[in-house]
Order: C-alpha cells, then structure tokens, then sequence
C-alpha cells in the first residue's frame, strides 16, 4: 500500500486527516498616475542626475501644482510646455523661411508653382512641428479621443469658413486662374465693383491692391462664386475706349486723321495691335467717334491714358479749327394771351 501511494496516488485528507485549505487570494494593486507629462518628468529625472542645484530647484516647482480630479499639473509642467512650444515655433518659422528662400531661387518655377509648393510646404513643417512637440511631452493622445467629438464639432462650425477659404485658395494655385501680378474686377453680390492687382494670394484671403493704394482682403471663396474679369489671365493686351464729339461742320475726315496721331503719341499705347477710330453715331450736338487703343500694363491704370489721349487730341483740334460742340437746343414757346401782352410790352419798352 505504500509503495503504491509512493507510486503517484495522492493521499485523501480525510484518511490523512489533514485539513484541505486553499490558497489566500493576491491582492491587486492599482497604480494611480498623478502627471500627464511624461516628457517633463523625464527631463526633471535627466536634468537632476547632472546637477544637485537645478535639480532641487525643479523639485520646487514640481511640488507646486494643482490638482483637478486625476489630473495634476505643476509649475514645471507649465514651463516644459512654455519651452518645447516656443522652441518648436521657431524651428518651424525658421524652416519655413527657408523653404521660401530656396523656391525663389528656383528659376524653372513660375509664380503660381511655388506658391502652391511654398503652401504645401508649410502646412507639412507645421504638422510635423506639432506631431514631434507631442512626443516631446510625451503626450498621451489617447487621452484626448473624449474630446475628439466636440473638437470635430467645433472645427465642423467654428472653422468651416476658414477650411473652405484654405481649398479654395489652394484650387485657385492650381488651375491659374488667378495669380499674383493678374489685374482683376471683382464684382460681389451686393453690385459693387472693386478693381486693382493682386498682391498675394494668402490661406485665407487675397490681397487686392487698387489705384489709389487701398488694399483689399478678399477671402477666396469670394473669387470663386462671385464673377471675376481677369484683366491679364490669357494676354496682358487691354484695349481703352475714348469717347469723341465734333461738331457737324467739322471735317470727319481730318478729325479722325487727328484722333489717330493724338492716340499714337501716349507712350503707352501699342503700336500693335494699332489705334482705330470709329464713327458711333450722330448725337444731338455732335458727330460722336470712339478712340480705340491698345496698352500691355493695365496695372498701372487707364485713366491715365484716356486723360493723355484727350489732352493731346484738343491740342490737335485747336490749331486745326475742328471745333468740339457743346449741347444745342432748339425751344418751342406756344403763343397765348400772355405771352402775347409780354412780347408788346418788351416792343414798347425798347421804342422808348
């Protein structure tokens, strides 16, 4: 019997009469983590293994926090942040300029490429920016999917306008409708008209110079669904229109002659396609002509150049005697009782 039990049976307790007990259950233990920065403890842990001094000071400003529920935030933490923010910041900013630098200097790049280029660039640096100052910290991300829902929500809302200004800005780079140097006439739903050359297409509006040095920020969502004339999108050619008026005993013929040399002395005026003058119609005063003219720099104004054209031409017209004719007209007066005694009483006043 007992080389049998010896041989692998066990003994049963209650022929033994030992006690069966079982075994007493291990306590779990939950850890509790108090910061939400790793990165900061790390460098606090890193910083005071080399000095005693600045260690002790880190200390100081660990232990003064304030604590919200399970989360714990000291002075410390504060400044890690202040520190990889503005280090992060200005890695970024330098980078960025010096990603514009090297696109300007690429000759085979027209301006609308390395602006987009530039753009995409830019949002790259600063996403990469943003990711490496994360892990810096050592940021659990995890811990913000409570908050990703309204955070969506509220870019869905609060942002909208400004994501549709960013697409639209980058869709007008690439099909080259509009570009910096165009010169352009935005019309907006109200009916009014604004003209001028752009300056700068930016991420969320456009720069629109005038004449008169007013600068316009239109957002781009605006030259999209609103009417856009483009002054210089396929040619830089513009053609001016200058209204004339002569007299009906003038000579058409030498007018014209002399509309067409007062048009070919501006300057400005192409030599092709060259200068036309056209006969519109007969007005009440006046035989009525249109001086067509042709310029290539629409950016430095029109008015200048139909000022030009009009000021040379009277110069012309007074040393030909071509006479330019202000408005006649012819009045009727209806004959009555009293204007009858009016008319006697003028005649006897003059027989005086």
């Amino acid at each position: 019997m007992a080389n049998e039990m010896a041989a692998g049976e066990s003994p049963d307790p209650e022929a033994t009469g030992e006690a069966l007990t079982a075994p007493a259950p291990t306590p779990t233990v939950t850890q509790y983590v108090e910061q939400p920065l790793a990165g900061a403890d790390g460098l606090r842990d890193a910083v005071a293994s080399h000095s005693n001094t600045i260690g002790g000071f880190i200390n100081t400003l660990d232990a003064i926090a304030i604590e919200v529920g399970s989360t714990r935030l000291s002075l410390w933490d504060l400044a890690v942040v202040a520190i990889v923010m503005a280090l992060v910041i200005s890695i970024a900013w330098m980078t960025s300029k010096l990603s514009h630098r090297v696109l300007s200097s690429a000759t085979r790049l027209d301006m609308t490429q390395r602006l987009l280029i530039e753009k995409g660039l830019s949002l790259l640096i600063w996403g990469i920016a943003i990711l490496v100052g994360i892990d810096v910290l050592g940021i659990d991300l995890t811990a913000l999917t409570v908050f990703s829902g309204a955070f969506g929500l509220a870019i869905g809302f609060g942002l909208q306008k400004t994501f549709g200004n960013l697409i639209a800005g980058i869709i007008l780079l690439m099909d080259k409708s509009i570009k910096p140097g165009d010169v352009i006439a935005i019309t907006d739903q109200a009916g009014n008209s604004t003209f001028g050359q752009i300056r700068r297409i930016g991420i969320r509006a456009v720069s629109l110079t005038t004449r008169d040095q007013k600068e316009y920020l239109i957002p781009n969502e605006n030259l999209m669904i609103n009417q856009v004339e483009n002054w210089s999108y396929s040619s830089r050619n513009v053609r001016i229109q200058v209204p004339v008026g002569i007299s009906y005993n003038s000579d058409i013929d030498r007018a014209e002659k002399l509309m067409l040399e007062a048009a070919r002395s501006v300057k400005r005026v192409l030599d092709a396609p060259p200068p036309t003058a056209w006969l519109e119609s007969y007005g009440d005063s006046s035989v009525n002509f249109i001086i067509h003219c042709w310029i290539t720099d629409p950016e430095e104004g029109i008015g200048n150049v139909r000022s030009e054209v009009l000021k040379t031409l009277w110069h012309k017209f007074q040393e030909e005697g071509i006479e330019i004719p202000f408005p006649q007209r012819d009045i009727n007066l209806r004959t009555n009782e009293a204007l009858r005694d009016l008319v006697e009483a003028l005649r006897g006043r003059e027989g005086r």
